[in-house]
């Protein structure tokens, strides 16, 4: 998997088949519903340009701002993209209507943009509710009173119905929100959209005209660690590896990396890994942390650098210089290391990790 001339051994590479996999797999579990691919975060960085391919058989694209959807445009895309947070300024406006943007409205700033604006034609908007993540949208009893302003404005055309699920993955469910969006918007027309990926997964029975599967199309658990990707049948997009371009040896007593805070209390062999937290590797991995090394399950020691971190070869002899090691993915033989379970070791989430893949990390697409 890992190119032998590049000049540093570190490789990130993105799995198009498990997109496809990931995004049909979400599609089987809402059938009569449309689907957005959420592209945000630059396609939780995984890079828009590099996961269309795998994403096409969407229903459309939803993201966050105006040059990610000028992208989503430039690869010939002329299907529906949603701007989930809309608009910031009158000006974004102009762009909408030139890019044949859908957006969300969730203030009355949105609403007055609206209505100053010049347009020959009118706006495909999605009015959105806070039904209790308190976040962005519209409290549920000022609803109805701006569904009525957009409705009344000649620069909107559909107004589509749409709120966001704050416990889609946990306990708590998302029975209450449903059910405060449809009291309040029970006779109102226009198309629904409620399903985040958490709800795709977990309330397929909410179902609606569009749902938004996110994290989920990118392999990863939204309720990890209750669900693991496998469980729900999701395979990685991304992989993570490099390689190892140092070993030692340790006796009793020995320390490794900045602070000491692993002491060999045996004799060891260890592997230095051409990977650290400017490739994207959290730095807070604690020693343990899992990785796969020639395939074979193996674990980090010591505090992660800049350009290199540790693991313990010590049961593992036929690893050395040149072993690969998969920080999180699909390795060579077919194993795979779930990015959920390296991001509960960091004490974050799969997405935090996805995100924050270095520009410097060389990136493979992988048919």
């Amino acid at each position: 998997m890992l190119a032998s001339t590049m000049p540093r051994p570190i490789l990130a590479t993105i799995h198009t088949a498990a997109l496809r996999h990931n995004l049909a797999r979400c599609r089987a579990q809402v059938a009569d519903s449309r689907l957005w691919a959420i592209v945000k975060a630059n396609a939780y960085g995984h890079g828009i340009e590099r996961a269309f391919e795998g994403l096409r058989a969407a229903d459309g694209f939803a993201l966050l701002d105006l040059d990610e959807a000028q992208r989503v445009r430039d690869l010939g895309w002329r299907g529906p993209i949603l701007l989930l947070e809309g608009v910031f300024e009158l000006r974004d406006l102009e762009l909408c209507s030139r890019l044949d943007l859908w957006h969300t409205v969730h203030c009355n700033e949105q609403i007055d943009m609206l209505a100053s604006h010049k347009t020959n034609v009118p706006h495909r908007v999605f009015l959105k509710m806070n039904s209790g993540m308190n976040r962005l949208g519209f409290t549920p009893e000022r609803y109805r009173s701006a569904w009525t302003r957009l409705n009344a404005l000649p620069q909107v055309d559909e107004i589509s119905l749409i709120t966001h699920f704050s416990d889609a993955d946990g306990e708590r469910g998302v029975a209450s929100q449903m059910g405060v969006f449809g009291s309040v918007t029970r006779d109102l027309p226009g198309e629904r959209s409620v399903c985040n990926s958490a709800a795709v997964l977990r309330h397929s029975e909410f179902g609606s005209d569009w749902v938004r599967p996110g994290i989920a199309i990118y392999g990863s658990a939204p309720d990890s660690p209750q669900n693991s990707a496998r469980d729900w049948d999701l395979q990685p997009a991304m992989t993570l590896a490099a390689r190892i371009i140092a070993t030692q040896d340790l006796v009793p007593g020995d320390s490794v990396g900045y602070g000491s805070t692993f002491v060999a209390d045996h004799a060891m062999r260890i592997g230095i890994v051409a990977c650290g937290y400017a490739d994207g590797y959290p730095r807070v991995c604690p020693s343990g942390t899992p990785v796969l090394i020639d395939g074979l399950r193996g674990c980090t020691m010591g505090r992660v650098s800049m350009d290199m971190l540790v693991v313990d070869l010590t049961a593992l002899p036929q690893a050395g210089f040149g072993s690969e090691v998969t920080l999180w993915g699909r390795a060579s033989n077919a194993a795979v290391l779930s990015i959920d379970e390296v991001a509960q070791g960091a004490g974050t989430v799969g997405y935090e990790l996805m995100c924050a893949l270095a520009p410097r990390v060389p990136v493979l697409v992988e048919a």
